[in-house]
């Protein structure tokens, strides 16, 4: 799984490798412990347009399918299991046509080692963004007024699959990694082949994870208000 992440950068960068149309007014921070129910930047081509617009919006971590009553609806969806979200009701018609990319430096996972659980950083070897495979959807929220802009809640979960390599000594479940190149057919919502592409990013995941390094990092991560550079920094 997914359960915290790190957005040490956000615009520039993003916009220039995945070439955003536009970019939101409303970005979240830099963040070092991304934690559920925070915003985070993801990309989107929206399908309003045409061609389909690529932005950069900032989004609630947890998707808030149209039809909850709630957003403690999107608490129980950070993730969802790649080989699954086909068949799952709250996520069958995102993959269908709200396919998002959730940038990000790097993510942590908790690796239990008899009684205890050590958090690793993992990250690209090089630094480079790593991008991960998202779902997104709209949310109205019934309490408030029609020109109230904050009705509309914009929403997002991370795709998993099972984990490989040395990631697979730290956890059994990774994040489903998209090559940069790949990305561009992850987020077209005109595709009528959505199984073909989702099957192709879970083949191709391993390729990215084996390029990204990882280590053990503070316990303070395990505290959402610990939010430092200080965080991703290696343990003697």
């Amino acid at each position: 799984m997914c359960g915290r992440f790190v957005v040490a950068n956000v615009g520039s960068e993003l916009v220039g490798v995945l070439r955003v149309d536009v970019t939101g007014a409303d970005l979240p921070a830099p963040s070092y412990n991304v934690a559920p129910t925070d915003q985070a930047a993801i990309v989107l081509d929206s399908s309003k347009t045409e061609p389909p617009t690529r932005r950069l919006e900032s989004a609630r971590w947890g998707l808030v399918p149209s039809w909850a009553k709630d957003l403690s609806t999107g608490a129980r969806a950070i993730n969802a299991r790649a080989e699954e979200v086909e068949d799952k009701p709250m996520f069958r018609q995102a993959l269908i046509r709200r396919r998002a990319v959730v940038p990000a430096s790097g993510y942590y996972e908790w690796k239990r080692v008899g009684d205890a659980k050590v958090p690793h950083y993992i990250h690209p070897a090089d630094d480079a963004p790593l991008f991960l495979a998202g779902l997104y959807e709209w949310w109205k929220n019934p309490a408030l007024p029609d020109d109230d802009p904050a009705r509309w809640v914009l929403s997002f979960t991370i795709l998993t699959r099972d984990s490989i390599g040395q990631l697979g000594s730290v956890h059994d479940r990774m994040p489903l990694f998209l090559d940069p190149d790949f990305a561009d057919a992850w987020l077209d919502p005109s595709a009528d082949n959505v199984g073909d592409i989702l099957d192709a990013a879970i083949d191709a995941a391993p390729d990215v994870a084996a390029g990204l390094d990882d280590h053990v990092v503070s316990k303070a991560v395990g505290n959402v208000r610990n939010n430092t550079p200080e965080l991703i920094e290696p343990l003697p």
